[in-house]
């Protein structure tokens, strides 16, 4: 059975673009934080959620102006290297601001957590996630030669080309092989393009600081404004937990389920009536085999 190589577009970035994008991602971590020093600075005594709606009313403010500069002056960040930057700036601000509060114990914890945070996004950012080279001739011809080179930047298979039943689980479609624009490249099992990560995700089986001290003193505004910045990081993951947790029950992916129309096996085709001129197209999941099912599968059971 021949193999049919899939072009790689992935092309790695110049240094010098990627010194720069890192520079402002600092210069924003900088300026995003300082920003948010200035609410406790000038809002000590509203309610911890007031001060919670004022950062992120600042954290937007902050947003548009990084979008205007961007525009301006025509350079941009990276979200994963602001997530790094983030993590390095919550951990100066602890080892200057915090640590002498913190017990001997909660600081190796604390300190032990940060490092195998900053581990672990490193080896998210640098690993391959599953790209696919190669592929048989037969499943191309037969379900996927339309469906992964006749792409606009996206996948977009050829309804022509590709039958509508539910996939087998050898074929391309049963690996449920796509297109990431972001990479340019064909990951296996993809979910979606994760700029934080600045990587593809995909779906595989298998003791009290004083407060009123610390509020008169930059260090002190430092220390409640990260405070603020890591609860907003909670509520956000809490966010996408609960959705991949939606993901993993379903066996649906974000890709699949925001571009459905783009993938004929998740399209269930409604013949229209007498009298209608269109035929309507609903949403339907071959891969779902019930949520007790899909988590088994998940967990490799």
């Amino acid at each position: 059975m021949a193999q049919i190589k899939l072009h790689d577009q992935r092309k790695p970035l110049e240094l010098w673009k990627l010194i720069g994008r890192c520079t402002v991602s600092c210069i924003s971590v900088l300026f995003s934080q300082l920003a948010l020093s200035l609410v406790p600075r000038f809002f000590s005594a509203s309610p911890l959620f007031i001060q919670l709606i004022l950062s992120a009313l600042v954290l937007l403010v902050v947003v548009g102006l990084g979008r205007c500069s961007k525009r301006l002056l025509g350079v941009s960040g990276s979200a994963s290297a602001f997530v790094f930057f983030s993590i390095l700036f919550l951990w100066a601000v602890y080892l200057a601001v915090l640590r002498p509060a913190v017990s001997c114990l909660m600081d190796i914890a604390f300190n032990g957590a940060i490092t195998m945070l900053i581990i672990g996004l490193c080896s998210i950012m640098s690993s391959n996630p599953g790209l696919v080279t190669y592929g048989s001739s037969d499943e191309l011809v037969e379900s996927s030669v339309a469906e992964v080179e006749a792409h606009n930047r996206i996948l977009e298979p050829s309804a022509s080309v590709l039958c509508h039943e539910c996939p087998t689980e050898g074929s391309v479609l049963g690996r449920r092989v796509r297109y990431c624009r972001i990479c340019k490249g064909y990951i296996k099992g993809f979910d979606h393009h994760c700029p934080a990560f600045g990587n593809c995700i995909v779906a595989a089986k298998s003791q009290i600081v004083d407060r009123t001290r610390l509020e008169t003193s930059l260090s002190g505004n430092l220390a409640i404004s990260t405070m603020l910045f890591s609860i907003f990081q909670l509520l956000w993951q809490a966010v996408f937990m609960t959705w991949h947790i939606y993901c993993i029950c379903f066996n649906i992916r974000t890709d699949e389920w925001i571009n459905w129309e783009k993938y004929p096996e998740f399209q269930d085709v409604v013949h229209s009536q007498q009298g209608q001129s269109f035929n309507e197209m609903r949403f339907k999941n071959p891969y779902d085999k019930g949520i007790l099912q899909n988590v088994k599968e998940f967990l490799g059971f």
